[in-house]
């Protein structure tokens, strides 16, 4: 899915000794909000707040795995026609807006505000990072974008031959070419409906207004302090879900079955970079759960990964989550030093020890990564071996093919780091001692994650540690972040450009699982590790702690409007 700030601290506290638990829920989030925008929020800080007040058509199933999707603020599933090219959906009824000063009371949504928001991914002065979801996909929408540019009045006078209206309850999409996953596009916030006289009264800039649907209403925004949100009283785009896996029966999670949302009154959403606040919160009960850090592992595990008597005596509860979250170490394929530079690539995938790495900083609980595909994407291979691994000989004979003996002649590299905070430091400079080993001089750069997202996009990195949360647990979602259409300010930030991958690319993008597919999966992820933009480190597990009286919660890594969901007992 997304940038991925390395651990999304989610967490509930109280506000005070004395404040009424069923009423509030806080959470913390590790760095500054780049944006509430749905057209712009696309890492794992934004989404928390975001998901809670914007909602698109469908939303994942929060009980069931593997993942499915169910209708939000649509009526049911679409109707497919046309050779799989033309997609009708129904819009629910008396789904009303937010109260705000720009909008008319009571407005309800309509199916010309979806058709807003798309045209919005694809407009050059909004500047989105979704607009990878339609680029190609929808009929005459890169006409309209080229025609268009950052005209707004051109942007409400010209339509967009694929995307239309013919009644307030209908969205019909028309496709250039089979789309299989549309359906997870229409369930990311990037998709959500945007009312046109807010587009008007904003001039198309939305980072300080929001009009969303959702649970949760903002009552006040700083995006590097807080957000506070109270319940929406009118909610009625869904209800508590009544199916669930194996899991959710087990532990009793589909009690609230058919229940109204949400269920807590007021949520705050507050920034915290550091982590040893949070553990003292946690065990004084301030706090009701955490997603362990490599610093509170030892404090709350044995060795054997299990929790410490001294945790399950006040009735803390584990869950152990494998996730759709992973990381490789990535390289600017346009930077001057390292884009036509293979072998210095090579030395430094050859110069790291990632064993350690995980070791280090996530108490060996990570998984090492053995391809470009994390496990649970259909046509991963547990038994898929990268051709590269720690060996300092090799790095050094690789570097010296480079063109840099013993490091001799090559000028200082700037890696550069996702956040502020201690642990993000000590990451680049785990980077700074591997590559020093080799020869390799490196200074690491600290930023803010917004900071480092701006780089990003902007194709200022040389390297840095990539990331990447699946939007949907498709091989497509993982590839396309490697094709020359979604170069930055899209998510190819490593700007890799092939076009023999692009062409494998188009193919596989319209096809179902199946052996073609698979057969494709295979030779584009050995060109990958040929050309080598990424050089693979792990697949994140999580623990996550939290307190008994802590109700409903069941961890996700891309389901992230759950707090509608979840409940806070009496201690």
């Amino acid at each position: 899915m997304k940038w991925i700030l390395f651990s999304l601290l989610i967490f509930v506290w109280g506000c005070t000794k004395n404040s009424n638990r069923v009423d509030q829920i806080n959470i913390s989030i590790p760095s500054d909000i780049s944006t509430l925008d749905p057209a712009n929020c696309y890492d794992t800080v934004c989404y928390v707040p975001l998901t809670q007040v914007y909602e698109p058509l469908y939303e994942i199933e929060y009980l069931k795995r593997p993942y499915t999707l169910r209708p939000l603020l649509a009526e049911n599933f679409p109707e497919i026609s046309n050779n799989r090219l033309k997609y009708t959906f129904k819009i629910k009824k008396g789904i009303k807006y937010h109260d705000s000063d720009i909008l008319p009371k009571g407005r309800e949504i309509k199916s010309q505000d979806f058709v807003n928001q798309i045209k919005r991914l694809a407009f050059k002065g909004t500047r989105s990072q979704g607009f990878f979801l339609v680029d190609q996909k929808i009929k005459g929408i890169n006409d309209w974008r080229d025609k268009v540019q950052t005209d707004l009045g051109l942007f409400f006078s010209e339509p967009i031959p694929g995307v239309s209206a013919p009644d307030d309850h209908t969205l019909v999409i028309e496709l250039v070419r089979p789309y299989p996953q549309l359906l997870w596009a229409m369930a990311m916030s990037f998709t959500a409906p945007i009312p046109e006289e807010a587009i008007r009264a904003t001039q198309n800039d939305l980072r300080q207004k929001f009009v969303g649907t959702g649970p949760y209403i903002i009552t006040n925004y700083n995006p590097s302090q807080e957000v506070v949100l109270k319940k929406n009283d009118f909610y009625n785009s869904s209800v508590y879900p009544s199916q669930g896996d194996r899991f959710a029966n087990e532990n009793s999670l589909l009690a609230d079955a058919g229940a109204k949302l949400p269920f807590v009154k007021n949520i705050r959403i507050s920034v915290i970079e550091e982590t040893q606040t949070e553990w003292l919160n946690f065990m004084s009960k301030k706090i009701d759960l955490v997603n362990l850090t490599k610093d509170q592992y030892p404090l709350a595990l044995n060795q054997d990964g299990k929790l410490k008597p001294e945790i399950t005596q006040n009735n803390i509860r584990l869950q152990a989550s494998p996730t759709l979250i992973y990381w490789w170490i990535a390289f600017n394929m346009k930077d001057q030093i390292f884009g036509n530079n293979l072998n210095l690539r090579k030395a430094i995938a050859h110069g790291v020890n990632i064993d350690k790495y995980i070791e280090l900083f996530t108490y060996n609980i990570a998984q090492k990564a053995n391809s470009i595909f994390p496990p649970g994407v259909a046509g991963y291979s547990p038994s898929t071996d990268l051709p590269y691994k720690y060996d300092i000989n090799l790095a050094k004979d690789f570097l010296k093919k480079a063109g840099y003996p013993e490091g001799k002649g090559l000028p200082k590299l700037f890696f550069d780091v996702r956040g502020t905070d201690t642990r993000k430091r000590q990451m680049g400079e785990f980077i700074q001692q591997e590559l020093r080993n080799i020869g390799i001089q490196v200074e690491v750069r600290i930023n803010t994650f917004p900071a480092f997202l701006e780089k990003s996009r902007n194709g200022e990195l040389q390297f840095w540690q990539g990331g990447w949360v699946l939007d949907y647990p498709d091989s497509e979602n993982v590839l396309q972040l490697l094709t020359t259409a979604h170069l930055s300010p899209g998510p190819n930030t490593s700007q890799y450009s092939n076009p023999e991958y692009d062409k494998m690319y188009n193919e596989l993008r319209e096809l179902e699982d199946g052996d073609r597919k698979f057969e494709l999966m295979k030779k584009m992820e050995e060109m990958i590790n040929r050309d080598l933009p990424w050089s693979m480190q792990y697949y994140a597990r999580n623990y996550i702690l939290y307190h008994d009286h802590l109700k409903n919660f069941r961890y996700s890594d891309i389901v992230y409007n759950n707090l509608k969901y979840l409940k806070i007992t009496g201690k």
